[in-house]
């Protein structure tokens, strides 16, 4: 029973690739020239080897001056040939490499222009794979319809036309094997597809296991889990390759009944050119000629099925691409988005509901003005919707309803990298790239001269660090950052954002990687951060908190009080409950004992309750 059939999109799939091959329509029209050209050799040098054939048989009464004229023609067919078979390769090269990297910027833009939630449902191992399978694919096409398809139609037009000359009879022949040896070649092709598009599935699904293994090995290890990781590799492994034997099974009879096919076919057209020849309707030459056409046609035919093969294997691997290309972009700027001006960088929720799922909402009619410049933090419990106040500030996320807007301008109308540049967003687990520290702390302003760099670094209180180091800013940092610490991957982040100096600052837990010690270095560098910015801040440590102008208490989605510290410790709400659980379980003594413990520690180094494990 086949494999269940995944659909495969072929319009779109021709539609995205010819998009890009127009673009280059002198090295396409040059590149069918040579094919056209290349085929000369292969049509007429046979003929002129069937006339010195039958000038040969004539033996001492055939001129050997005609012989001679004829081999020089062939020699001359044989040399245009030659030139049309490179004309035809060095541009079709020169056409899939720049239709390719066309294809790969491309599939890329559109793959990053997706939202953060498309990211969080795919696998990123499997998401490279479709990018690189996208180009690739592209090429085989190619191959296959210029290359192969063409000159075979080209040829099979030709040599019928020169055969019909000869033979009415035989040229109807010759057609008639040749289309139903395509034909055939087609329908067998077309019943592969289904396990050719399984064994691609379960390709993607291997290259994602492997991915999602690979990429925390960290974790396998620490849970000493490497049994059960194998296990689901090898899981994926299996399938893969059940499904890849299937196909080459499927193969292996698909060329065994071609094959057949073919012997029977060859052996009827011999047939009936030797028939023809001693009937006197051919000559002994013909012969020569008819079993060189036949052979190439048999080879040329042969190869089609391969090429039938590798085009529905393109076709597979390019559709998933496209299917990713034209999902919709979930957030997208509107036509007459305009870029976003902060003068003040004032940010206003106003009665903005939004949830994940269907059910309960994240927000529900959630309300919250921030002033230009001031400093707000905002606690709460797990799940009060915290962080998602932040995602839909920098709108990983559109609001079911509501509205946020920055200086009067609703995000939504305004473009989204504008948005973003507004922005320094410093989360509680930066991630970096496998680059240097000086291009990583560059991210922030890509403008930025070295000597920028360190400056932001020396404030951030990762230049020390980063001095100590062999190769100093020039060292790597591993895939992910995974050769620093968390501290120092935190400490080069905060650079980043010093470095980007954005009028609006998100902290998302900036300090839970640091130590005490790494910490009160980093304040002065974060007050400095802070300066002249609209600043939000996520469950911060206390020292941070007790600096912070309103603190704004949510639950359920919604702002339940805020305040500053004292006045919400002296309300006896959820913000005094959590801050006696942090602070060590002052719930039952007086407010005066409660206040005068946030007095003493309000330099210290207490936290509030982290976001992910207060209930």
């Amino acid at each position: 029973m086949p494999p269940k059939k995944r659909k495969l999109n072929t319009k779109a799939v021709l539609r995205v690739y010819w998009r890009h091959t127009k673009q280059h329509p002198w090295l396409l029209a040059l590149s069918l020239g040579g094919v056209l050209l290349s085929q000369v050799d292969k049509v007429v040098a046979p003929i002129f080897l069937k006339e010195i054939f039958n000038l040969i048989i004539q033996g001492a009464a055939a001129p050997f001056s005609s012989i001679t004229n004829l081999l020089w023609l062939f020699v001359a067919v044989s040399f245009v040939g030659w030139v049309g078979g490179r004309i035809e390769m060095w541009l079709g090269y020169t056409m899939i490499s720049k239709v390719g990297a066309a294809l790969t910027k491309e599939a890329f833009d559109s793959l990053m222009r997706h939202s953060y939630q498309f990211f969080t449902n795919s696998f990123a191992g499997a998401l490279t794979r479709r990018v690189s399978r996208f180009s690739s694919a592209y090429e085989h096409l190619y191959y296959s319809l210029v290359s192969v398809f063409l000159e075979a139609a080209l040829y099979i037009i030709s040599i019928t036309a020169v055969l019909f000359w000869h033979s009415a009879v035989l040229g109807s022949a010759i057609l008639a094997w040749i289309v139903v040896f395509i034909f055939l070649q087609w329908y067998m092709s077309r019943w592969q597809q289904p396990y050719r598009l399984a064994r691609a599935t379960e390709d993607s699904n291997l290259t994602a296991a492997l991915a999602d293994s690979i990429s925390n090995h960290n974790t396998v290890a620490l849970f000493a889990n490497n049994t059960y990781e194998a296990a689901i590799v090898g899981a994926a492994t299996d399938r893969y390759q059940q499904t890849q034997l299937k196909s080459w099974n499927i193969n292996s009879i698909v060329y065994g009944i071609q094959g057949l096919f073919a012997i029977f076919l060859n052996i009827g057209i011999l047939w009936l050119t030797v028939s023809l020849i001693r009937s006197g309707a051919l000559t002994t030459g013909d012969l020569i000629l008819v079993q060189i056409y036949v052979f190439s046609i048999f080879s040329i035919v042969w190869g089609l099925g391969r090429q039938f093969q590798a085009i529905h294997n393109a076709l597979a691997d390019a559709s998933e691409m496209v299917e990713t290309m034209e999902t919709p972009h979930e957030i997208k700027d509107k036509r007459d988005a305009k870029h976003l001006r902060v003068d003040v960088g004032e940010v206003w929720f106003d009665d903005v509901t939004f949830n994940f799922h269907k059910g309960t909402p994240i927000l529900h009619q959630f309300n919250l003005t921030i002033a230009g410049g001031e400093r707000v933090a905002l606690v709460g419990p797990s799940g009060a919707g915290k962080s998602t106040v932040t995602k839909l500030l920098l709108r990983l996320y559109d609001v079911d309803r509501g509205e946020i807007k920055i200086d009067k301008q609703d995000i939504s109308k305004v473009t989204q990298d504008t948005l973003r540049d507004a922005i320094s967003f410093v989360p509680q687990e930066p991630i970096l790239f496998h680059r240097t520290l000086m291009e990583n702390i560059r991210y922030g302003y890509r403008d930025a001269t070295d000597e920028m760099v360190i400056e932001a670094a020396k404030k951030a209180h990762c230049h020390e660090f980063i001095s100590k180091l062999p190769l100093g800013y020039d060292t790597f940092v591993g895939e992910r950052g995974i050769k620093l610490s968390g501290g120092e991957r935190q400490r080069v982040a905060i650079a980043r954002a010093i470095l980007k100096d954005a009028p609006i600052l998100v902290l998302d837990e900036a300090t839970s990687s640091l130590d005490s010690e790494s910490e009160a270095l980093i304040q002065d560098a974060l007050n400095v951060l802070m300066e002249g910015k609209t600043v939000i801040v996520i469950a911060h440590r206390l020292s941070t908190i007790m600096k912070m102008d309103r603190i704004i208490v949510m639950e359920g989605g919604q702002v339940v009080a805020q305040g500053t510290h004292l006045q919400l410790i002296n309300e006896r709400g959820l913000y005094q409950k959590l801050w006696s659980i942090q602070a060590g379980g002052f719930l039952g003594g007086s407010e005066e004992d409660e206040a005068t413990v946030s007095e003493k520690q309000a330099g210290g180094d207490a936290e509030l309750a982290d976001d992910d494990e207060l209930k």
